[in-house]
């Protein structure tokens, strides 16, 4: 089916990647889709982080989380692949590996690798500092996993939202904010924007830390709220850091083009998102603890943005129970990049009535609103 003039099979709002990588899969399905963005698309919390396609903590989150990465960590190298050669704009999904100093909960992370069969070990200390020679003096023990990647999120949804812009069947409708839900016999049948009504079999709300505001419309209560988290960004030669490098909560991330990450403070301020100097001071006193070179380097960044937080970090993939049509995908809090492809891919196969890839009973809004109703 085509779409008539503001009239689609699915509307999907938010276009973060959650929202731009929903908008694809349904979109490769053949379904019309028009996404609406209320500021710039990719410009939130997909663009601020730092794009390990991983966990932090792989093994502190329950399966439900687990089961989401696996599938995409699996996923990613041939998303990457194939955005960069429908777009030109390369997402570098790249794989650097990735050293945890000085864990507390080691062995639980040793025992999580075995029971997942995830390539997570022991390393010696001197090898570690074989492998980055700039890794700061007095870690004592280290655990590694050579095969994780970091994708440059940045343009990662540049390049899907360039993909989207190419599809005959999908319409990008950005400086677009919500302002209601239109409703007709018990179904959600669109939106209202300031931009005009725009209407719609199925709505998708994947809105981030957007998404309990625009629920809230409806009058339905969504446990997702916003999170900041401050960055810095150093500019390092190309072969400075080898790996990624994980201590004390605070990761360093190299690009291909020498440019170093370091994140990222964890702050309940509201929708505030300024960066303040506090956490430039923090960020920067970790930054050379991990990497003492960095000292001399110049900090060509610092940004600060919001997560989707939600408990347990489990986010809400299904149908709202009792609106027929709308289905959420957001709140990924701090794993967003990392479990997108899955995600996705598991709400365009609920949608579509395929066979879903993995038990979609975790996610369910349906169980989970209602058992924090009862709480």
């Amino acid at each position: 089916m085509h779409s008539t003039e503001n009239t689609y099979e699915v509307i999907v709002l938010g276009g973060g990647v959650i929202g731009l990588l929903s908008a694809r899969m349904l979109a490769l399905a053949g379904v019309s889709v028009c996404l609406v963005e209320r500021g710039e698309a990719g410009r939130e919390s997909s663009w601020a982080g730092g794009g390990i396609v991983s966990p932090l903590y792989p093994w502190r989150y329950s399966p439900a989380v687990t089961a989401l990465a696996h599938w995409s960590q699996d996923f990613y190298p041939q998303l990457g692949a194939r955005l960069s050669a429908e777009t030109g704009i390369d997402p570098e999904v790249q794989v650097t590996g990735l050293y945890w100093l000085d864990l507390e909960d080691e062995a639980q992370a040793l025992e999580w690798a075995q029971r997942e069969h995830r390539p997570l070990c022991q390393v010696d200390i001197e090898d570690v500092y074989q492998a980055v020679p700039v890794l700061g003096e007095g870690y004592s023990h280290a655990v590694a996993m050579a095969d994780v990647a970091n994708v440059r999120n940045p343009r990662l949804v540049k390049s899907l939202r360039a993909a989207l812009q190419q599809m005959p069947n999908v319409t990008v409708r950005e400086q677009c904010p919500v302002t209601g839900f239109i409703r007709e016999r018990e179904r959600i049948r669109g939106v209202r924007t300031e931009q005009g009504d725009v209407r719609g079999e199925q709505v998708v709300l994947a809105a981030g830390a957007w998404s309990a505001e625009l629920l809230g419309m409806l009058g339905i209560e969504l446990p997702v709220e916003p999170v900041k988290g401050q960055m810095i960004l150093f500019k390092c030669g190309e072969d400075f850091l080898p790996s990624m490098v994980l201590a004390n909560g605070r990761y360093a991330i190299p690009r291909r083009d020498g440019h170093i990450l370091v994140g990222s403070t964890l702050e309940h301020a509201g929708f505030d998102k300024t960066p303040t100097d506090s956490a430039l001071a923090s960020l920067k006193a970790s930054a050379v603890e991990l990497l003492p070179a960095l000292a001399e380097a110049e900090v060509v960044g610092h940004w600060a943005g919001l997560r989707p937080g939600s408990p347990d970090g489990i986010p809400f993939i299904g149908e709202v129970p009792g609106q027929a049509g709308l289905w959420l995908n957001c709140g990924h809090y701090r794993n967003g990049l990392v479990l997108a492809p899955a995600s996705c891919r598991l709400l365009s196969d609920l949608m579509l009535g395929r066979t879903p890839i993995i038990d979609p009973a975790p996610y369910a809004p349906a169980t989970r609103l209602a058992a924090l109703q009862l709480s």
